[in-house]
């Protein structure tokens, strides 16, 4: 049976969050656009979902949208903004290890127009405060950093960032996909004006997403899907109820265990890293090892592929970078960010752990390791010229 050491490209449904859906792929099916009984027992239990997601949020309800995808999240509140504001500026200020669904976003508005500045990270992943500072124009309108980065799991000072956008009347957005459900995540205590998350990095299933947008950008943000009125009149189309009541009761858990949680897992990933670096020679970690997420590590086999090593070591599932970049033949453009060793970086794998793991596959999975990279290490090329 496979040790599932992936999380952060897709977590499993947990079962709580299945059984409060099945109703309502089922008996519960009605409209909650529609103004009979059954419709409007619908939309109240879709506000009261809505509500249970602000609460965990620190947010209003009515400042909660909900999308198909933590990828639509992004773009709804970036080219929304963007567009919304570009008579005020077109100045976009964002960093280069950002998730590629903000990345190509900013890509797609600089042939739209907008002048994009990509803030470079330190060795450890992480954005300067004095460069961005710097980078604010009297024509910047929006910035997007994520909150923790998805491939080394550093944390960012978005806290820091998001007043200093305040201060100079700048909207900011972060990306809180991977952060959620691993560190406390307020958006009162960000300052953030829009965030975002995703439910299949939750326990949720794959196909919901949600927006935080502050009650005050609401009437300034262009839609991506026009049609009805629905979802404040932001994101056209009949909400998608089962995954919306199932990303309610996800967040729902988050609220209730997330320091139980955030122990487990953060114990479950240090004893994986401190076996793999202590019995397998040769190995480091990327990106800083404090300021960071307690779920991730990302960690470079000297002197092999990282490909050949899932391929050999095919218990274990786990990434080479980002699931939504796993069709890329690059090194991870995180890697690069952080100045990482060019023939390193190919043999980085990213493991991130999660509720479901238990202590007895993460030793295994050090074992598999250590059979395979000695295996992989005989038949190295770049081993014998050392």
């Amino acid at each position: 049976m496979s040790i599932y050491l992936d999380n952060s490209a897709t977590s499993p449904v947990d079962d709580r969050v299945f059984e409060v859906m099945l109703p309502y792929l089922k008996e519960k099916y009605a409209n909650p656009s529609s103004i009979h009984n059954d419709g409007r027992q619908i939309r109240d239990e879709l506000e009261k979902a809505r509500g249970t997601v602000a609460s965990l949020l620190g947010a209003d309800t009515s400042e909660i949208i909900f999308t198909g995808s933590g990828s639509e999240s992004d773009n709804m509140a970036i080219k929304g903004l963007a567009y919304g504001m570009k008579n005020k500026g077109r100045h976009l200020i964002t960093s280069n290890i950002e998730h590629k669904a903000v990345l190509e976003t900013f890509k797609y508005l600089e042939k739209e127009g907008f002048d994009v500045t990509y803030l470079k990270v330190n060795n450890d992943g992480i954005v300067d405060i004095e460069d961005f500072k710097k980078s604010i124009r009297e024509d910047t309108i929006l910035v997007s950093i994520m909150l923790a980065n998805n491939e080394i799991g550093t944390i960012q000072p978005v806290e820091e960032m998001a007043e200093i956008c305040r201060d100079n009347d700048v909207y900011m957005h972060t990306d809180a996909v991977q952060a959620l459900g691993k560190m406390p995540v307020d958006v009162t205590d960000l300052g953030v004006h829009m965030l975002t998350f995703s439910g299949h990095k939750i326990y949720a299933p794959k196909g919901i997403g949600v927006l935080y947008v502050d009650e005050s950008l609401k009437d300034f943000i262009v839609p991506l899907v026009h049609g009805g009125h629905h979802e404040y009149g932001l994101r056209a189309g009949t909400e998608n109820v089962p995954y919306i009541i199932g990303i309610a009761k996800a967040c729902e858990i988050i609220k209730d265990q997330l320091q139980e949680d955030s122990k487990k897992i953060g114990y479950l990933r240090d004893l994986f890293e401190k076996r793999v670096l202590e019995e397998i020679p040769d190995t480091y970690v990327n990106g800083a090892r404090d300021k960071r997420i307690c779920s991730i590590s990302n960690i470079t086999f000297k002197y092999i592929e990282g490909e050949a090593l899932m391929v050999y070591a095919s218990e274990i599932d786990c990434s080479t970078g980002s699931a939504c970049t796993s069709d890329s033949v690059d090194a991870s453009h995180v890697l690069y960010a952080i100045n990482a060793d060019p023939v390193d970086m190919h043999g980085a794998l990213r493991f991130s752990f999660g509720r479901f793991n238990n202590e007895e596959e993460v030793n295994r999975a050090v074992d598999i390791l250590k059979e395979n990279v000695k295996k992989l290490r005989q038949m190295s090329p770049l081993m014998s010229n050392e």
